[in-house]
Formats: structure tokens, sequence, C-alpha cells
């Protein structure tokens, strides 16, 4: 509660003082609230919160975990081709409702969403990172998207939805993910 009075304070600060305009984005269509404290989609409209962008390393790792805390919510729900609710998701489903709490918007697919961002070494990977799968041997194309939960030295936990499990975390060491595995791209 005392985090919520003290955001709401906040905000009343900085719209009364007009200082909003002065707020720097890291990239003017992706911006981060302010705090996702509650850690759910809020009910109402937040278009009147400020955004503010993650200014150095630490701001942008804090806010990769924050999105990966969110996505884990969703572990468990089956999987429902075009879903995008606890109902059933699919894997770019999960993706983009992840990221569209955070007022992050990306393309709906996935291929779409493999032309977002930066594309980044796989050693590179930080939590909130995307990988990008290509798991239709007949279609040359990337069709499949899952969210980087852990990295660490020749190790890569991600979590996605897929047909037979739904939404679940995966390693990238497994057989099958680590030959499907065509990028990594980095949206914050």
């Amino acid at each position: 509660m005392h985090k919520l009075s003290f955001l709401f304070c906040l905000l009343i600060c900085v719209s009364g003082c007009k200082s909003s305009k002065n707020t720097t984005s890291y990239n003017s269509s992706r911006t981060s609230e302010v705090s996702r404290a509650s850690g759910t989609i809020p009910d109402s409209d937040t278009s009147e919160i400020v955004p503010l962008a993650p200014k150095n390393e630490a701001d942008l790792k804090a806010l990769g975990l924050e999105i990966v805390d969110f996505a884990q919510q969703f572990e468990g729900v089956r999987y429902k081709y075009g879903g995008t609710t606890k109902k059933g998701m699919d894997c770019s489903g999960l993706v983009y409702e992840t990221y569209k709490a955070y007022n992050i918007n990306l393309p709906r697919v996935s291929r779409d969403m493999a032309n977002e961002g930066i594309k980044i070494d796989l050693e590179d990977v930080k939590a909130g990172d995307l990988l990008f799968f290509k798991t239709n041997p007949k279609r040359n194309s990337i069709n499949h998207v899952g969210l980087v939960v852990e990295s660490r030295v020749g190790h890569v936990e991600f979590i996605h939805s897929t047909t037979s499990k739904g939404v679940i975390t995966s390693s990238l060491a497994e057989r099958y993910w680590y030959h499907s595995f065509e990028e990594a791209r980095r949206i914050l």
C-alpha cells in the first residue's frame, strides 16, 4: 500500500511541475511504466502514468527481471492458438502480453517480433531478452519465441508456450530447442 501511495504522490508531483517532458526514453515507442509492484495488469487506463526510461545497466537488469517475474505468473497456462489470457495463450501471446504490461508494444506474431530491437549474440543474453526459433523444417521462417528467464555461461533458460505443455520454462541445452534456435534479440 505504501508503494502505491508513493507512486501516486510521485505521479502528482511529476505532472504538477510539468517535468514529464524532460523524461528521456531509450526508444520513444518502448517505455517502461513507473513500477509494476503489484505484478498484474491494471484494469484502469494507464495513460496518465508518466513513462520512465531505464537510465543505466542496473535499471535495465531490474526491468528485465521484473518482466520475467510477470511472465512467470502464466506458467502452467494451457496452449491456445492466438490466446493472450490465463485461459490460454500461444508463444507470441505470452511475450506480447508480458511486454505490453510494461507499456512496450511489440507485434503480435513471433516472426514480426524478430524484426524488433537489436540482434545479440547468444553469449550476451540477459533476463528479458527474446529467443527466436524455426521449429517447422518445411518452412524457413521464425515461428516460435521465448523469453530469457536466466542466463549464465553455457546455460540459457527461457519461458514460452508449447502446444503440448502450455507455458513452461525450458533450457536451450535441450536438443530440440538447441537445433531449432535461430537468433536472440534485445528489446530493452
